[in-house]
């Protein structure tokens, strides 16, 4: 299969394109594609998170006590007037590295998860296949959150999740970090990625599904507890 058939076919046919994939792992124009496109999308929406965190942080008197008047002013002014060479490797370089650091190391634990109940499955087909239904969140999903950001003229608070219903809560909030992890484009992802699961460690459907929920719950646990640390540090 080639690049346009895989890419329209983790949304319209999943089944049989994660198949092909999980037979036949392909990975590489995939990989180049999600890459650039994350690194663009955090270059538009750079602006926008800058000017969120430079509002959370003038007011923030706990972090200016901690800190020190002068290191938080240097702070400040570092957000306000950030170097373009610095923004520039954030949203190339750091962003979309990070992305295929966690991309790896997902598809590893994915790996371990499926050993439990099969001896079928390499590695390579759980990264092409994990690489593959990302389209679904960092390609539909970043499309809409970046229509919402030009809209809202804000980063923090646009969101494709559970906590898009509840508006009045604080970006802040221990409440707005954890709706935020039940993502509608994330339960789609681990959803398709169900049926390659089955495919790649050839077990049941339903089997494969709780391998990816389960997986998707522990990779939203531990987001949740960096947000709760990084708000106590706040």
């Amino acid at each position: 299969m080639n690049f346009f058939q895989r890419f329209q076919g983790v949304f319209f046919s999943p089944q049989p394109t994660l198949k092909r994939i999980s037979e036949k792992p392909v990975w590489a124009d995939a990989l180049i594609f999600l890459l650039a496109l994350i690194g663009l999308f955090s270059f538009l929406t750079a602006p926008y998170l800058q000017k969120d965190n430079l509002q959370i942080m003038k007011g923030n008197i706990k972090m200016q006590e901690r800190l020190g008047e002068e290191n938080f002013n240097r702070m400040i002014e570092r957000l306000e007037n950030p170097s373009p060479s610095m923004v520039i490797i954030q949203t190339f370089v750091i962003i979309p590295i990070s992305f295929l650091v966690g991309l790896l190391f997902s598809s590893l634990i994915i790996l371990v998860m499926g050993r439990f109940t099969s001896t079928e499955g390499k590695y390579i087909q759980v990264f092409s296949v994990l690489l593959h239904v990302n389209f679904i969140d960092k390609i539909l999903g970043n499309a809409l959150r970046l229509i919402l950001i030009f809209m809202r003229k804000s980063a923090m608070q646009t969101t494709t999740s559970l906590a898009l219903f509840f508006p009045r809560l604080e970006v802040t909030s221990s409440s707005y970090l954890i709706l935020t992890q039940i993502d509608f484009f994330q339960l789609w992802l681990f959803g398709i990625l169900g049926f390659g699961l089955s495919y790649i460690f050839k077990i049941e459907l339903k089997k494969a599904l709780v391998i990816s929920y389960v997986f998707w719950l522990l990779k939203s646990l531990l987001y949740i507890v960096f947000g709760f640390i990084r708000l106590r540090y706040m």
